[in-house]
């Protein structure tokens, strides 16, 4: 079982996204059948077998092992990962695009931004595990809590020049056998409020 998987197939995204077949992803971290989990989440057997197939027929599911009982086959699925995200590959038409706007500032270019990441993080995700290799990745994630808006915006304007150093004291365009990497940093309110 993968921590996270990325679903990037809209019909896989579509079975995902039905109430019933999230509660039962949730319960399948664990373990299951049909009967088993009808009882945890307070379903018919069958309706419950149903939603499996589904689930299973995209993916999001896999068999653990087959059990005989009398001249019955009980089948035990798990989930095939702890958290499943949605790439916005699975909308491709509508995805947002950061490319297509120029207010830089605005909240909307920052989660088109965020789409940009979960997708192409994503498909290096879905490479590597076909390939069955790793993807190098880096990440910092803080919290930071502004005197003032003036404090924010000079912290803002010595951030993108520290970057911006950075970016150019690394940046080789003629390095053989380099390889391009790309870098997003964000500074937005924290959704949890004051804490």
């Amino acid at each position: 079982m993968f921590d996270v998987t990325v679903i990037e197939d809209p019909a896989a995204a579509e079975v995902s996204l039905d109430p019933i077949r999230v509660r039962l992803l949730a319960a399948l971290a664990e373990p299951g059948s049909a009967t088993t989990l009808a009882g945890r989440v307070g379903l018919p057997r069958q309706k419950v077998n149903y939603h499996l197939r589904a689930l299973e027929k995209h993916g999001l599911v896999e068999l653990v092992e087959e059990r005989r009982k009398g001249n019955v086959t009980e089948r035990v699925l798990r989930a095939t990962a702890a958290s499943y995200v949605i790439s916005p590959v699975a909308l491709a038409a509508v995805a947002p695009d950061p490319d297509r706007s120029s207010d830089r500032l605005s909240a909307r270019w920052l989660l088109a931004l965020a789409a940009r990441l979960v997708k192409d993080v994503g498909s290096l995700i879905t490479g590597a595990d076909k390939a069955r290799k790793r993807v190098a990745t880096f990440a910092v994630e803080g919290e930071i809590r502004f005197g003032s808006a003036q404090d924010r915006a000079a912290f803002a304007e010595e951030l993108a020049a520290a970057v911006t150093g950075l970016i150019g004291k690394y940046h080789d365009e003629s390095a053989e056998g380099g390889r391009k990497h790309r870098l997003v940093v964000a500074v937005h309110p924290s959704a949890e409020g004051d804490s």
